[in-house]
């Protein structure tokens, strides 16, 4: 059985050039899970010497880990879509286990793109978003075992 829910806006977003279809990929899936594992302990190393390198890396994880989810659904984000396209995804389909995405990708881009009134990443800006991100990567992973995905039709 395909997973029902947030199917009307994922159509919305394919037609949208938002989002586009792509052979399914477990291996692709594991890949990415793999990826956002690694960025996470990554993140924690430089927490302290880096705090935004970590938030930076933080918010790759959770991206990456919905990556994955899509990556099993044959879909992927396309360059008009972007981050929020994956983030939209999310949300539509799988709910509250995957809000913190939007917020972890606002501040991403407030550090990456600062302008001068913006308050700069702090340890705790980054150690929270560590935990945020590995919440979604767990959930992620949840929902891969689960065998409930199947490819977008």
């Amino acid at each position: 059985m395909a997973w029902s829910q947030g199917r009307m806006a994922i159509e919305r977003m394919l037609e949208r050039g938002q989002i586009e279809r792509v052979p399914p990929s477990d291996n692709l899936a594991q890949s990415l899970i793999d990826a956002s594992n690694a960025h996470l302990v990554s993140a924690a190393t430089v927490l302290d010497s880096d705090p935004p390198g970590a938030f930076q890396l933080a918010y790759d994880a959770a991206r990456k880990a919905c990556a994955a989810l899509l990556a099993v659904q044959g879909l992927r984000p396309t360059t008009a879509g972007g981050h929020r396209a994956v983030q939209e995804a999310m949300t539509e389909q799988f709910g509250s286990g995957f809000s913190s995405l939007g917020r972890l990708r606002r501040q991403r881009n407030d550090t990456e793109y600062p302008d001068a009134d913006s308050p700069s990443t702090t340890s705790d800006d980054a150690a929270h978003a560590i935990e945020e991100a590995g919440d979604i990567v767990n959930a992620a992973k949840a929902l891969l075992a689960s065998g409930q995905l199947t490819p977008f039709r």
